[in-house]
């Protein structure tokens, strides 16, 4: 990270410049944003003590499943709960309410703000405003699960530490303005933990003890630790195994990777270069590609007159990037020198979890304003280009 010397005649009595925060001037000055292998991330020791308790409960209520000890009825129960606080995550906080890849009714803004909450991974406002921040400055001391820190800090290790500086005073930057001028969402925010308690609690845990006879630590065990931990780690999977092991087929600069393992157990959201690549496509990958069930729900609640102006990235769009900054390793455009230099622990398969590139990965190395968001131009396009297709 590199950074200019600042004219003293330009800054005030109070250390900032023409006016701004001292935290402004230094951004200005700043030429790149990168990551800096020398700063030391605190630990949150409360943090750090409550994920391992959780895990370890989790742990024995897995041990449970697997030997039998639940009825059936409170497994199924479990596993509802789980997809449920998926889709919350993927199609509500990630696809619907930070990206705004398509629009939807009051009915069903309420409805996936509910399996948001399930998901009990903070409210929906901050949830996107973190992931905002993340496609901004992705993979860089900006970035609150920076991948360049390694698997297990952009897994989970980025819960247990102090935010970097940078995450927190640019996360604050981050225009927010459509989701707190959304009365539900800060409705959810304000009343967040009172409502992650009675749904992502109380309703999952009281149902086996009062319909099905579970014991009430079993089910508490079951339908509360292990099946929020095993949610929380499939989540984190894209933030980890998404960012690292995968080609790079749509551009070569960016990070994040195409996994087929991750696509596979978080329902669509491991195709993540081309997410990454265009941010604001609804299906969150190529039409063609497999294991994307929440793009086919997203498809499902437009026919049921739920969801409307679903955004997408034209084909020649998607083609041009391939061939203008894709790595080489894409299914059609690619060539073969580049589809052969990956590499895998094991059998040597895309749902391989380490199949990975060999080719080098990008350095990560952004200027202060980061990467756009939207580009709103190219959903107006496409939108008027998805309803002559489809006219």
């Amino acid at each position: 990270m590199t950074a200019e010397v600042q004219n003293p005649k330009s800054v005030d009595e109070n250390g900032n410049l023409n006016g701004t925060t001292k935290f402004d001037s230094f951004l200005i000055s700043t030429k790149y944003i990168g990551t800096d292998y020398s700063y030391k991330h605190q630990i949150v020791w409360k943090n750090a003590i409550g994920f391992l308790i959780l895990h370890l409960l989790a742990l024995w209520g897995v041990i449970l499943i697997v030997t039998g000890n639940i009825a059936l009825k409170t497994f199924l129960w479990t596993v509802l709960f789980m997809y449920a606080a998926t889709i919350g995550i993927t199609i509500g906080a990630h696809r619907f309410f930070t990206h705004k890849t398509f629009k939807g009714t009051p009915l069903l803004k309420v409805f996936l703000l509910c399996l948001q909450t399930v998901a009990g991974q903070n409210s929906t406002f901050i949830w996107a405003r973190d992931h905002r921040l993340h496609h901004r400055y992705s993979d860089t001391d900006a970035d609150p699960h920076n991948s360049k820190r390694g698997f297990f800090f952009c897994h989970i290790g980025w819960l247990m530490m102090k935010k970097h500086p940078y995450v927190i005073e640019l996360g604050r930057r981050i225009d927010m303005s459509d989701l707190q001028a959304d009365k539900m969402i800060m409705f959810q925010k304000k009343y967040y933990y009172y409502l992650y308690f009675v749904v992502a609690f109380l309703i999952p845990v009281f149902v086996p003890i009062y319909f099905f006879n579970e014991h009430w630590l079993s089910s508490f065990l079951v339908c509360y630790c292990a099946r929020y931990i095993l949610q929380l780690n499939g989540t984190w999977l894209v933030n980890s195994a998404a960012h690292l092991y995968g080609t790079r087929p749509y551009d070569r600069k960016l990070q994040p990777v195409e996994s087929w393992f991750v696509s596979c157990i978080s329902l669509g959201e491991g195709w993540h270069n081309y997410h990454h690549a265009f941010p604001w496509d609804y299906k969150a990958a190529e039409e063609s590609m497999h294991f994307n069930s929440n793009a086919t729900i997203i498809r499902f609640f437009e026919r049921i007159g739920l969801a409307y102006d679903l955004k997408i990235a034209s084909p020649d769009m998607v083609r041009n990037r391939i061939v203008r900054s894709g790595d080489g390793t894409h299914h059609v455009l690619g060539n073969d020198e580049a589809k052969s230099a990956v590499s895998a622990i094991g059998p040597l398969h895309p749902l391989n979890p380490t199949y990975n590139s060999t080719l080098k990965s990008p350095d990560a190395i952004l200027k202060p304003e980061g990467l756009p968001l939207f580009h709103e131009k190219d959903v107006l396009i496409n939108n008027l280009t998805r309803r002559n297709v489809a006219g």
